[in-house]
């Protein structure tokens, strides 16, 4: 149990550093965003100009929107209790099956630990709604293959 607290660790970590790394390039970029807007105000008037604007506002939505589902996915991050020890697959919770480990928190990718890759996932995705409520014993499938959990933590 010791080592798979120690996996739930390295996975919240690696949680907690992705939303983070992303919310700093987001927010960079919309920084440079406004800059160009900033920009562009001060450049010639005419059809040219006005599909500048036009185009970079489009661009500081678009970023405004991406920032904000990095924000949801921090605030569900923040209700995960990485200490927690789950019996039942749900938020928070450390998967084991055959060959991998599922962490039910956000989408953050896969890191491999000591050979074993670790997948990062949200409850809202395919395999994590099949997981929630899973626990030890009990098999599920997954693309067409059958899947044992062995433990959950």
């Amino acid at each position: 149990m010791k080592k798979h607290q120690q996996i739930k660790k390295q996975a919240y970590e690696h949680c907690r550093e992705f939303v983070s790394n992303r919310m700093s390039r987001i927010s960079k970029q919309i920084q440079e965003v406004q800059e160009s807007l900033t920009s562009e105000t001060k450049s010639s008037a005419g059809d040219k100009h006005e599909t500048g604007r036009a185009m970079v506002q489009l661009e500081r939505e678009k970023l405004g929107n991406q920032l904000a589902e990095c924000e949801k996915m921090q605030e569900l991050l923040h209700r995960v209790r990485p200490d927690f020890q789950n019996s039942k697959g749900g938020l928070g919770a450390l998967v084991e099956t055959e060959d991998r480990y599922y962490y039910i928190a956000i989408s953050a990718g896969a890191i491999t630990t000591e050979g074993v890759p670790i997948y990062c996932i949200s409850p809202a995705t395919p395999i994590g709604k099949l997981l929630l409520g899973k626990t030890a014993g009990e098999t599920f499938l997954f693309n067409g293959n059958a899947f044992s959990v062995l433990s959950i933590s």
